[in-house]
């Protein structure tokens, strides 16, 4: 990890710790290059009640380039039913691709993602989901499909 990386990412985290927005809270954050937060939609919605989790991967060249978010799929959590998110957890944000810039942070893309779940009116999964999560690496920065 490059010290602009490390320096930018302590940063971040104590401000998560010391401030973190409603519905939002750190799970686990043991080193640099892999954080988990919870995630809730606030007020009223079609996600009401419900705790999704985040997956943060960092490279060396972070904040330049944009942290791996998904959202965690095992036997404890799903991924959202909604039309920009994939049943694997990948997430369709242009914010996470060619939209990324160095002055959002994982505050403010935890914040876009509970806005894009807040303003949901109907829980359905994107076209061609399964033929997407029957082809997608691990890692959705390796797919090109945030500007879709």
């Amino acid at each position: 990890m490059s010290s602009i990386s490390t320096r930018r990412l302590q940063k971040e985290l104590k401000e998560i710790n010391n401030d973190c927005p409603q519905g939002i809270a750190l799970v686990k954050a043991e080193d640099f290059e892999t954080w988990y937060l919870s995630l809730q939609v606030l007020g009223e919605s079609v996600f009401a009640d419900e705790t999704f989790l985040l997956k943060f991967r960092f490279d060396n060249q972070y904040p330049i380039s944009s942290p791996s978010v998904t959202f965690v799929v095992d036997e404890h959590f799903q991924a959202p039913l909604h039309p920009h998110v994939y049943s694997n957890g990948h997430i369709c944000a242009n914010i996470l691709g060619d939209g990324w810039s160095p002055v959002l942070s994982v505050t403010s893309v935890c914040i876009s993602l509970q806005s894009m779940l807040a303003s949901c009116t109907k829980k359905e999964r994107p076209e061609g989901n399964d033929r997407y999560v029957m082809f997608a690496p691990e890692d959705p920065k390796k797919v090109d499909h945030f500007s879709s």
